[in-house]
């Protein structure tokens, strides 16, 4: 088991998505921005080994304009000593990466333009973990998309446009419960449907659900993952921000409501990412609990960069 927490550090004195905007674009800026974005990268890497939170979403904008046409720049030659070397580091530490695309990402869009951006994102997203040297348990995490006034339809434009990606794209690709359109069910006829596995969100389960109890809903995610080709199931954690509208994730761990959770775990394998504010900090005070119960081993000295 892993205990991480996506995008930014805010222990740090660094952004590894620094951007600028399209207007200003030049090879120069790009090449400065990917620069420090994975130099930032390295140090939050870097940091998340010492207080052993092992599991790390990057954010997307490592490469600003990554997937834009307006990017001429051969960055991924360009850096491909840097992405090695961060991937290097990963694997020597045991740690485990993801990409969660923006909401712009939408597989079953009525609008071709978007389905093509849509893929073109995944491509750009997946290339860096294939940079990197990581294997298929790196994963890009999607939602299933709009509803568009028909769900059987729409479902079926996912599968369609399923179908048509890379292969480098399928082998990353794990579909999300969402908390207001798409249930667990609704993924499972997915991933029956093309094999994608299924990203586990307590938090939206307990919004939108079929009725199954947590841990006959984690079962039920659990097996839709490969041991080996897609690695220990991946869960987004969260809960109900308290007096806030349903939906709203809350600020800090509830330590009870953690604790609770993890019971539902047991004799599951997964890996806890904490969709949680206040994000390192919560993830400190998991990893605590975990190795307390015994969940996980104590922090180890860390492997240094290759």
């Amino acid at each position: 088991m892993r205990i991480g927490y996506p995008c930014v550090n805010e222990s740090l004195d660094c952004t590894s998505t620094s951007t600028f905007r399209l207007a200003s674009y030049s090879d120069e800026r790009v090449e400065q921005a990917v620069r420090n974005n994975l130099a930032c990268l390295q140090r939050i890497l870097e940091y998340n080994v010492q207080h052993n939170l092992r599991f790390f979403r990057i954010g997307s904008g490592i490469v600003p304009f990554g997937s834009h046409p307006v990017n001429t720049f051969p960055w991924q030659t360009h850096f491909a000593a840097e992405f090695r070397a961060i991937g290097d580091y990963i694997k020597a530490n045991d740690l485990r990466v993801s990409f969660h695309p923006d909401q712009f990402v939408v597989l079953n869009s009525p609008d071709a333009g978007i389905v093509q951006r849509s893929i073109d994102e995944l491509v750009y997203q997946g290339s860096m973990l294939d940079l990197m040297g990581l294997d298929g348990t790196a994963k890009l995490q999607i939602h299933a998309g709009g509803l568009y006034g028909d769900r059987e339809a729409a479902l079926a434009r996912w599968i369609a446009t399923y179908k048509t990606l890379p292969e480098a794209v399928k082998r990353r690709l794990v579909v999300e419960n969402d908390d207001r359109l798409y249930s667990l069910q609704d993924c499972l006829r997915l991933y029956d449907a093309v094999g994608v596995p299924v990203l586990f969100d307590n938090f939206h389960h307990e919004c939108l659900n079929s009725g199954e109890p947590m841990n006959m809903a984690l079962q039920l995610a659990a097996a839709t993952w490969h041991p080996t080709d897609d690695g220990p199931l991946m869960i987004d954690y969260s809960s109900q921000a308290p007096g806030e509208r349903k939906g709203k994730h809350v600020n800090t761990m509830q330590e009870d409501l953690f604790r609770a959770f993890l019971e539902n775990l047991r004799g599951i394998d997964a890996d806890i990412m904490l969709e949680i504010k206040d994000k390192e900090a919560s993830a400190h005070r998991a990893c605590t609990i975990l190795v307390g119960l015994g969940r996980i081993a104590p922090v180890a000295a860390p492997t240094p960069t290759l």
